[in-house]
C-alpha cells in the first residue's frame, strides 16, 4: 500500500530534530493526521519513531511521541504485547519489527500493555502502511491502529457465554459457509472438535442431507437468513448419525454475518419410540397368541377395540361381528349389573382380579368365566384388557365332586376331624363359607380379617384399640398356627380357604 498521509502531534517550533530533518513533506502530512480516530506510528526505514498522532498515543496510555520510545527497540521494551488467546509475541512478531523486516499484515490483532503489566490494557488492530513519493524505496513506513478494545471485551463475553451455553451449538461464516466455532456441547453431542471442523464447509459434513425443502434450507443459509427448526440427522464424528432438532439464526460475529446454530438431541425420543413400537409389537404378538380369551377396549364407554382368536372360539364370534361393538350390543354377559360392577371397579381402582362372570356365547350358551381386567397406556386413548379364562368345564367338575362328597357325608362317622374339614371346604366352594382346618380364637380370626384388608399393626392396633405389642403377640401367635411367616402368605391362607 503507498500513502502520502503523515502527522505530528506537535507545532514546529517543537518538533525534534528527526521530524525537521525529514524535509516538509512529512510535516505538511503530519498536519492531517491529528483529527484522525485511528491511532497513527511513522517511522523511517533505520527503525527511528517519526511521529504519533494523538489517537496512538492515547491507545498507549502516553501524552508523548518520545513516551513511545525513540526506536523500534524502545517500543519493544516499553510495552508488552500478546496474541488474542495471551500468549507473549517475541520481539520479531511485534507489528513495528514485522514492518521493518518488510512483512505486511493486512489486519492483525494484539493486546497492549506496558512493561511489567500481566494483562493487556487495550486491544490493537493493526495494518502496515508504506510511504514513498517517487516509487523507488520506502520514505516511510507507518502502522495504522484501530482500537478494538471494546469490540474484543463484547467478543469475550459472547465467547464465554458460548460455551457456557449447555445447548449444542455451532456458529457457520455466511460468506464462504465454513465453520467458525463449536461450543462444548455440540463437541458432547457430535464428537467433533474445533479442529477436526477447523476450514471444513457446512456442506462438506452435510447435516441437512435428508431434511426435508433441502434446496429451500441451502438458499436460506447462503442469504444468512433464519432457518427454521427442522429435524435432521447429524453425523457422527465416531460414524454413523444422531436425530437431532436444529434451527439457524443470522447473527454477527467480529463484524461477520453468521449463523448461528442450535441444536437438540431426539435420539432419545427416537429410542423411546422404537422401545413403544417393539412393545406394541410384542402385545400384539401375546394378544393374539394367548390360549385365553381377550379383549381390548376403549374410552370409558369400553366400546371393543380387539379380541383375540381364543375369545372368539370362547363366544363363538368372528372379529368383525364384535371390533367396534359394545358388550350390550352383543348381550356377552349374562348380568349386566356384574359388567357395570367390573367397569365401576376398573374406573375406581384401574383393574380387577379373579372375579366370577357368565357371559353368553353367540348361541345364548352360558360360559362360567374367571375375569380379570386392567387399563394400560397405549397411543392416547384410553384402553382396558379383559382377559376371560373359561372356568365352565372346572364349575361342572366341581359340582360333581361336591355331589359325589355329599354322597359320601351322609355317613362320615369314620373320617378324622381334618378330613372332615378339608371335605367341608370342598363341599361349599361357591358360598365362600369354607370352615378353617386351623382352629383360631376370635381375636385371632380379626386380626387375619385385617390383615387380609391391607391393615398393618399400627392400624390394627387402633381398629381393636389394642396395644401394639399385644397386636404383635396375637399376629406371631397366628402365624405360628397357620404356618407362614409373612402378611402375603397369610392373606393367600385365608383366601384359599375362603375366610377372605
Amino acid at each position: 500500500m503507498r500513502s502520502s498521509i503523515m502527522r505530528t502531534s506537535r507545532p514546529p517550533e517543537q518538533r525534534t530534530e528527526r521530524q525537521r530533518s525529514a524535509g516538509p513533506t512529512l510535516v505538511h502530512v503530519e498536519q492531517l493526521l491529528d483529527a484522525l480516530i485511528a491511532g497513527v506510528i511513522v517511522i523511517d526505514s533505520s527503525g527511528v519513531i517519526l511521529s504519533a498522532n494523538p489517537a496512538a498515543l492515547a491507545m498507549h496510555g502516553v501524552d508523548r511521541v518520545e513516551d513511545l520510545g525513540t526506536t523500534v527497540d524502545d517500543y519493544v521494551q516499553r510495552f508488552v504485547l500478546r496474541t488474542p488467546d495471551g500468549r507473549r509475541l517475541a520481539r520479531r512478531e511485534y507489528p513495528l519489527m514485522r514492518l521493518l523486516a518488510g512483512d505486511s499484515f493486512p489486519d492483525l490483532v494484539v493486546g497492549v500493555a506496558p512493561a511489567g503489566e500481566d494483562e493487556p490494557r487495550w486491544m490493537h488492530q493493526v495494518r502496515d502502511v508504506v510511504m514513498d513519493e517517487d516509487g523507488g524505496d520506502p520514505d516511510w513506513l507507518a502502522i495504522v491502529i484501530n482500537d478494538v478494545s471494546a469490540r474484543h471485551d463484547a467478543e469475550g463475553r459472547f465467547e464465554a457465554m458460548f460455551q457456557a451455553n449447555p445447548a449444542p451449538a455451532l456458529i457457520v461464516r455466511v460468506s464462504d459457509q465454513r465453520y467458525i466455532r463449536a461450543n462444548q456441547g455440540f463437541s458432547d453431542l457430535s464428537g467433533y472438535s474445533n479442529a477436526m471442523l477447523a476450514g471444513k464447509s457446512l456442506f462438506e459434513l452435510d447435516m441437512f442431507a435428508g431434511v426435508d425443502r433441502h434446496d429451500d434450507v441451502r438458499v436460506r443459509i447462503a442469504a444468512g437468513e433464519t432457518v427454521p427448526q427442522l429435524e435432521a440427522e447429524l453425523p457422527l464424528a465416531g460414524g454413523g448419525t444422531k436425530l437431532v432438532l436444529l434451527a439457524g439464526q443470522p447473527i454477527e460475529v467480529a463484524d461477520e454475518r453468521c449463523l448461528l446454530f442450535t441444536f437438540a438431541d431426539l435420539e432419545p425420543r427416537r429410542r423411546a419410540e422404537r422401545e413403544r413400537e417393539a412393545s406394541e409389537r410384542h402385545f400384539a404378538t401375546l394378544f393374539r397368541l394367548a390360549p385365553v380369551g381377550m379383549v381390548v377396549t376403549l374410552g370409558d364407554d369400553h366400546r371393543i377395540a380387539e379380541v383375540n382368536e381364543a375369545f372368539c372360539r370362547l363366544a363363538g364370534y368372528a372379529d368383525a361381528d364384535i371390533v367396534g361393538r359394545h358388550a350390550d350390543d352383543l348381550q356377552l354377559w349374562d348380568d349386566a349389573a356384574d359388567r357395570r360392577s367390573a367397569e365401576d371397579e376398573i374406573e375406581a381402582s384401574g383393574s380387577i382380579h379373579n372375579r366370577d362372570v357368565r357371559v353368553l356365547g353367540k348361541d345364548g350358551t352360558a360360559i362360567e368365566c374367571l375375569l380379570s381386567a386392567s387399563r394400560i397406556s397405549q397411543g392416547d386413548a384410553a384402553r382396558t384388557v379383559w382377559l376371560y379364562q373359561d372356568m365352565t368345564t372346572r364349575r361342572h367338575n366341581e359340582l360333581e365332586l361336591v355331589e359325589a362328597i355329599e354322597a359320601v357325608m351322609k355317613d362320615a362317622s369314620w373320617f378324622g376331624r381334618s378330613i372332615m374339614d378339608k371335605l367341608a371346604t370342598l363341599r361349599r366352594p361357591a358360598t365362600g363359607a369354607a370352615v378353617p382346618v386351623v382352629d383360631l380364637s376370635r381375636r385371632e380370626r380379626e386380626v387375619l380379617d385385617l390383615i387380609c384388608q391391607g391393615l398393618d399393626d399400627t392400624a390394627i392396633s387402633a381398629h381393636l384399640s389394642l396395644s401394639p405389642n399385644t397386636v404383635r403377640n396375637h399376629v406371631a401367635r397366628l402365624y405360628a398356627k397357620i404356618g407362614v411367616k409373612r402378611r402375603a402368605a397369610a392373606i393367600i391362607w385365608a383366601r384359599e380357604r375362603g375366610l377372605n
